[in-house]
């Protein structure tokens, strides 16, 4: 069986036991801040255990998306080694709450292994809990498993707790045998050491407990069932495989990454352990980043950023060297389209993410690399068993300086093989500085040459732009012409200058850079843009308009005033937008982008359905209502733990010190921001959405303007309307009535016009018994039409079914670019012959495909040439199938 007629078997059979099939749930957890992403099928269900929430079934049934990569549950340092563990991976489950207990749950799963999966009893064995008695007797006595088939494990192999207190049980579990001939041994025994002979193929927990404070367990007055059967297993057993990564599941993807390394599979060498860790990791990044999940320095966006970069260093060492993971994705995508349709509008975002996030790790990985050796070298052997100590310190300068994650660190250590990691100090570092200097300033102009400004990085250059607008006197520190550092820039130049002091904003956390004007009396310059080559370091952008200017020259360092001003109005409204979302959506709400600059601004943040026209309209009536308040922005300085304590708001992708910036608009928001604001929000004066949109799954994306921008906006709608109205000759409040009246008479005028080609057809072909054959004595009416749309043909075949009385009417048109079938049965010869079968032979004949039902059917394709053909062919086909 094929994966999808696996989860398609499971699900029927659940079904036809009065389970309710619940769509898997996202793998982002839902109100459970206990865990990163949904771990299990229980998950989504797991207030109804708890008793907190009643639905309205006691039975359900689904396929749940799952990923284990954190906590207990956490799977990633094993995969790829060895057959049978992923991070993504899909669990089936079955659950009762309350209803069914551990016979029935045996059964349906003795039932369904067996009897609809059809494996070979002899290869199953059980195991249950070793104080289980009643479970044992119902595998014993009820399935018929003889005793030395059915193995007692203790706590740590079968039984199973929600936490320190709370729901808690037995579990079973069904093993099956791959192949005997793999590991020679007693049954008991490998299943207990995890032997890759055998697979666990199915657990069922009993939750029949309450645990309290005191480890005491009461029993539950409703027992209830979970259970969880990981899919890449039951595959792998059903289509005859050793390994998961050999299944349909795996294998394109395997076969896709093969081919941009160039190298069979298996090769039975560590590249094998590559190819699979990637084939996995694309999985769990393609979902990851469809459920919402953006690449951060933080929580579930690190984990992402995690996989990717752990995938793409294994296509490094398959010896691929650029960007290759976003070219998986639609490979994934293919293989999940059945079961997860939602992936294919996502495909390209997904893989534009990814390629991204690969470009900005390529950058640094060999010289991390180089680095990384370097640091082994230098080190001495210590204390921890005779091998060397990767110190915290040097740990954090890899994570902070080339973007290695600590798991990276540590594989890397692990493969040499004398090698440990200070974790402990690297944590610390981490607490000190949760920023990752190296990559944090995006777009491909400022990462080039970064290297180049290294040797810059000395330069102690002050930013002043909160407070001043204009420096009358700034020095010239250093001077670049073409990632060069020069003695002198002069008329007509572009390079980069950069000043002790200035007061222009560098660009980052999604507000673009300042631009305006240095100048002295010999020389003056447009600053066209301000970023930050490397942290700490700001480059002016600028073109000499005239003069010459020389390094330790003085200069006046002047901000385009107006343009400021426009871009702190935006910069302050993305604050007040994502306060008003929060307030108005929920919590859940939060940044994943943005882009401020002085004509508009956008905001992307997570949720998880378009915002209907009457959310949208709270959203900006508030906002505006906070811009009339006029209320004070303030801001301070204080560390990430108290901001964060105060119920400031972190975004992800934001980069913080151990001091931080508080941006405070009253009670209402409280933003950590190293940006740009207006004093007062009076002096955005307006707010105007302009459109709202989703980017990716569970991704959102507004675009509003503020002030001057948004008043010329409303007034050219304003001039719209007029002018409409104009047309109309109308009154403002009657526009939309004329409008609908106008459609209303269209649509009209359509109903006439089709009636009178539906009237013209049924004249045209309402004498049709000559045309009529007999083919084995069934009636048999074959005809092409013209001037006819698919739906009318298909109302014209109808119409002629009714008149022939008995027999078959086929009937073809061309319509545009496009060749058309329909095909029509009357009831009382569908024994002998079928509209959904004929129409399945006639259709590859116009280049489509078609389908229908039994009395009626359809099809179209793009060879409208053989429309023709096909038409005349109707009658040999019909012939065959009724003989």
């Amino acid at each position: 069986m094929k994966a999808q007629e696996i989860r398609e078997a499971f699900l029927d059979f659940f079904s036809k036991k009065n389970h309710k099939i619940v769509k898997s749930s996202s793998l982002l957890p839902k109100d459970d801040p206990t865990i990163l992403f949904a771990n299990a099928g229980m998950n989504q269900f797991k207030n109804i255990f708890l008793g907190l929430e009643k639905r309205s079934y006691k039975r359900a049934a689904s396929v749940q998306k799952c990923l284990r990569v954190s906590g207990k549950h956490n799977d990633l340092e094993q995969v790829g080694k060895t057959n049978k563990h992923h991070t993504f991976f899909e669990m089936l489950g079955n659950f009762s709450f309350g209803d069914y207990f551990k016979k029935e749950a045996i059964e349906f799963a003795w039932e369904l292994v067996t009897e609809v999966f059809k494996l070979e009893k002899d290869k199953l064995y059980g195991s249950v809990y070793e104080e289980d008695d009643e479970a044992f007797k119902i595998w014993n006595d009820g399935i018929g498993l003889s005793s030395d088939r059915i193995f007692r494990f203790g706590k740590e192999d079968n039984y199973w707790a929600m936490g320190d207190t709370g729901p808690c049980g037995p579990c079973s579990e069904i093993h099956y045998d791959i192949d005997s001939e793999m590991e020679e041994g007693e049954p008991s025994r490998l299943i207990a050491e995890g032997s890759d002979r055998f697979l666990e193929l199915w657990n069922l927990v009993f939750m029949q407990y309450h645990q309290d404070e005191k480890g005491k367990l009461h029993p539950l007055p409703s027992p209830s069932i979970d259970t969880g059967m990981g899919l890449e297993r039951v595959a792998a057993s059903l289509q005859g495989k050793k390994s998961n990564f050999d299944t349909d599941l795996f294998l394109p993807l395997i076969d896709a990454a093969c081919n941009l390394a160039q190298r069979e599979y298996p090769s039975h060498d560590e590249g094998d352990i590559s190819v699979r860790i990637i084939t996995d990791h694309v999985r769990a990044l393609s979902f990851l980043i469809a459920d919402g999940i953006m690449p951060s320095n933080e929580g579930r966006g690190y984990v992402l950023r995690r996989l990717i970069r752990r995938s793409f260093r294994h296509g490094n060492l398959l010896g691929i060297q650029e960007p290759f993971l976003y070219k998986l994705v639609g490979v994934v995508s293919d293989i999940m389209k059945d079961a997860y349709p939602e992936l294919l509008p996502s495909v390209n975002y997904i893989a534009k993410l990814c390629q991204s996030e690969e470009r900005r790790f390529s950058m640094t990985l060999s010289s991390g690399l180089r680095t990384f050796n370097q640091y082994i070298e230098e080190i001495k052997e210590t204390k921890k068993a005779g091998k060397k100590v990767l110190p915290g310190e040097k740990a954090f300068k890899l994570y902070d300086t080339f973007g290695f994650p600590l798991d990276l660190s540590k594989e890397l250590a692990d493969e040499r093989g004398d090698t440990t990691v200070d974790e402990e100090g690297f944590y610390i570092e981490l607490n000190k500085q949760r920023q990752k200097a190296r990559l944090a300033w995006e777009g491909a102009s400022k990462q080039k040459g970064k290297m180049f400004y290294e040797k810059l990085k000395d330069l102690h250059v002050r930013y002043v732009g909160y407070e001043k607008e204009m420096i009358p006197d700034a020095e010239i520190l250093a001077l670049v012409k073409k990632e060069n550092k020069v003695k002198e820039l002069i008329e007509g130049d572009s390079g980069e200058i950069f000043l002790n002091e200035t007061p222009f904003y560098a660009e980052a956390g999604g507000q673009t850079g300042d631009s305006g004007i240095l100048k002295n009396p010999h020389f003056s310059a447009m600053v066209e843009n301000v970023y930050y080559p490397i942290p700490e370091l700001i480059a002016h952008e600028v073109k000499v308009i005239s003069g010459r200017i020389k390094v330790n020259d003085r200069v006046e360092a002047i901000v385009d005033d107006s343009r400021r001003k426009a871009i702190s109005n935006s910069h302050t409204a993305t604050h007040l937008l994502h306060a008003s979302l929060r307030q108005i959506l929920g919590d859940h709400v939060k940044q994943a982008g943005s882009l401020v600059s002085q004509n508009r601004f956008r905001f992307d943040f997570t949720h998880f359905a378009p915002l209907s026209g009457s959310e949208l309209k709270q959203i900006e009536s508030l906002v505006n209502e906070k811009i009339r308040e006029n209320t004070s922005v303030e801001t301070k300085i204080t560390t990430l733990e108290h901001g964060l304590k105060e119920g400031a708001v972190a975004i992800f992708e934001e980069k913080y010190g151990e001091k931080v910036r508080m941006v405070i608009i009253d009670d209402f928001s409280k933003e950590l921001c190293g940006g740009v604001h207006v004093h007062s929000t009076g002096q955005i004066g307006l707010f105007k959405i302009i459109s709202e949109s989703s980017i990716a799954a569970g991704m959102r994306r507004i675009e509003a303007l503020t002030g001057e921008g948004a008043l010329n906006y409303i007034q050219e709608n304003e001039e719209l309307i007029g002018e409409i109205q104009q047309s109309l000759t109308s009154t403002r409040k009657e526009i939309l009535t004329q409008i609908n009246r106008l459609q209303d008479s269209l649509k009209e005028k359509e109903r006439e016009s089709k009636a009178l080609r539906q009237k013209l057809a049924n004249l045209k072909y309402d004498r049709k018994e000559e045309q009529v054959k007999k083919v084995k004595d069934v009636s048999v009416l074959v005809q092409r039409v013209g001037e006819l749309n698919n739906t009318e043909l298909r109302e014209l075949a109808d119409s002629l079914k009714q008149k022939i009385g008995s027999g078959v009417v086929v009937l073809g048109t061309v319509s545009g670019e496009k060749a058309f079938l329909v095909i029509a049965v009357t009831k009382d010869i569908l024994a002998r012959i079928k509209a959904n079968e004929l129409i399945k032979e006639l259709a590859p004949i116009v280049g489509g495909g078609g389908g229908g039902r039994p009395d009626f059917a359809q099809a179209g394709g793009t060879k409208t040439e053989q429309l023709d053909q096909a038409l005349k062919k109707s009658y040999s086909i019909i012939e065959r199938i009724i003989e």
